[in-house]
């Protein structure tokens, strides 16, 4: 099932980033899946640029600290 949405990820200063994301995640985990987890695609979007890209197989790594911190938290989610 796909998934989309945005998470606010917060600086030291109070303020927040949008990372964007777009999620393909099943019901149980799958050698495709990140980790063999249940997340076999996902892409995350940061100002317009590609910033995390998997496809049931590591395209970009993260690029960023708030794509780090935006995987982080689908990877507990949906895992």
């Amino acid at each position: 099932m796909w998934k989309e949405g945005t998470i606010g990820v917060p600086d030291k200063g109070g303020k927040y980033t949008a990372v964007h994301y777009w999620a393909k995640a099943f019901d149980e985990g799958s050698i495709y899946g990140i980790g063999e987890g249940r997340i076999s695609k996902l892409m995350l979007k940061q100002d317009g640029n590609i910033v995390y890209n998997y496809d049931r197989g590591l395209d970009v790594p993260p690029q960023t600290t708030e794509a780090e911190t935006a995987l982080a938290i689908l990877l507990k989610e949906y895992d």
